[in-house]
């Protein structure tokens, strides 16, 4: 019994160490194809949205039947659904891809990461409550983070542009109404349809901004190999392995072990983008991300989907 234990949670950890490693291998590619093949960020994100939507939807069908449209038909869950999707899929796509255009895929994912310590506010501030120490604990390391990383310590200058700041720190409001806004819609429907559907809603909305066959950029094999990695690998598999992984560890576990995102996108940003951190960045990052080892210390678990 002890020894089925032991590799059922070895699969799990196994799946979530993979697709956090593909969450940030993909940011890494994503700067490449923006910033050295000049594919445009408006024009991935349709893309991305579109393609994923569809294919997790067709992936859930197989699965469930026509269930997959039964949301549609009642009228409170099709409003939820259609506002996850244009106001929490789309804006976290989308400003996260904007923070790796205007900076790199290190910094974004790192202050995507500040999420949760939003989250925790918001959770103080809307049950009318002091925050407990654990609490304060966690704003008090990210905001010392966010300073270091986009400082370098100098309060007179930033590290990165101030459009990556911008971006940076929308992702990570978007990330927090991304996890709170369709907690019923998942405990109703589960997370293939409702991030199918949310995906689908959001690519077609951002159709209207940028139509998916307005290409630009330079195309060759590593860009064509670029773009299939990130909607294929960085986004479908990665996000299959997150959720099977919950089938075999806590909430708490797989928020842990994504910290293996922003730790393998700012080794390759730095290996292979020639990105440069110094000590003072890298401890800001460390920060950041220690916030979750924190939160997942909690006894009340928030799940949380990543992009």
């Amino acid at each position: 019994m002890m020894k089925q234990q032991n590799i059922t949670r070895t699969k799990g950890i196994t799946l979530i160490l993979i697709g956090s490693i593909l969450w940030g291998v993909s940011g890494a590619v994503a700067q490449y194809v923006f910033q050295k093949q000049h594919v445009s960020v408006e024009w991935l994100t349709a893309v991305r949205l579109l393609i994923s939507g569809i294919l997790l939807l067709a992936f859930s069908y197989r699965k469930e039947g026509k269930h997959v449209w039964e949301v549609w038909k009642n009228k409170k869950d099709a409003l939820n659904l259609t506002l996850f999707g244009i106001l929490g899929m789309l804006p976290l796509q989308y400003s996260f891809l904007a923070g790796i255009q205007h900076g790199n895929a290190a910094t974004a994912t790192v202050l995507q990461f500040l999420g949760p310590a939003v989250i925790t506010c918001y959770l103080a501030i809307r049950s009318k409550r002091l925050p407990t120490f654990k609490e304060v604990s966690t704003v008090f390391l990210a905001v010392l983070g966010t300073f270091f990383l986009v400082t370098r310590g100098d309060i007179h200058s930033l590290s990165i542009s101030g459009w990556a700041l911008f971006w940076g720190l929308a992702s990570a409001f978007a990330l927090a109404f991304y996890t709170l806004q369709p907690y019923t819609l998942l405990q109703k429907w589960g997370a293939n349809i409702v991030v199918g559907w949310g995906m689908l809603v959001a690519g077609l909305a951002f159709s209207f901004i940028h139509p998916p066959w307005e290409i630009e950029g330079q195309w060759s094999f590593p860009t064509y190999a670029g773009v299939t990695f990130i909607i294929i690998f960085g986004t479908l598999v990665a996000f299959y392995f997150y959720l099977e992984s919950l089938r075999y560890l806590s909430a708490s576990e797989t928020s842990l072990l994504t910290s293996a995102e922003p730790l393998s996108a700012a080794f390759l940003s730095v290996i292979w983008l020639g990105v440069t951190l110094d000590f003072v960045q890298w401890l800001g990052a460390f920060c950041i991300i220690s916030t979750i080892f924190i939160l997942a210390a909690k006894k009340r678990d928030i799940k949380e989907i990543n992009c």
